[in-house]
């Protein structure tokens, strides 16, 4: 059993979902949003900020959602920028992993691209949260003889 706050979950999924992966959660305030999706093919489930913060022009800011989760098994969480906050707002998101075996508060890192103060008001969506699937390969040092350049180097074309 995993513990979260003070709900324990089982790490077997029900009989009836053994093929079909879940994310587990538990909300840690009563602050949090139960992350959503805004249809049945949407690819990331959105987070919601648990606290109002204001992020000042060309700044950033970690917003916490409140929430824990339990990442399915084989698979890593994305935070990923939502497009109408890109693309209005110029607001991105950055460090946008979240592994298997963290149980932490989900943080959203929030940077403001634009030339005004971006306020984020408690329940705004703020970033979603994408399930990928993920290998773990191990290490094998080799020599090479590929040069030490990049960015560019081999030319224009």
């Amino acid at each position: 059993d995993i513990t979260f706050g003070a709900a324990p979950f089982l790490l077997e999924p029900p009989a009836d979902q053994e093929s079909k992966p879940v994310l587990k959660f538990a909300k840690l305030s009563e602050n949090a949003t139960v992350p959503t999706r805004g249809s049945a093919k949407a690819a990331g489930y959105d987070l919601y900020s648990a606290y109002d913060y204001s992020v000042a022009s060309l700044d950033k800011v970690i917003v916490k959602t409140d929430i824990q989760i339990a990442i399915p098994a084989g698979c890593y969480g994305r935070v990923a920028p939502r497009s109408g906050l890109a693309a209005k707002y110029f607001i991105d998101v950055g460090a946008g992993v979240v592994d298997e075996d963290y149980r932490g508060n989900v943080g959203v890192v929030l940077f403001n691209f634009s030339k005004e103060t971006f306020e984020v008001k408690k329940g705004d969506r703020v970033a979603q949260l994408i399930c990928e699937r993920i290998c773990y390969p191990d290490l094998l040092q080799l020599e090479t003889t590929r040069g030490d350049g990049g960015f560019g180097s081999t030319g224009r074309n």
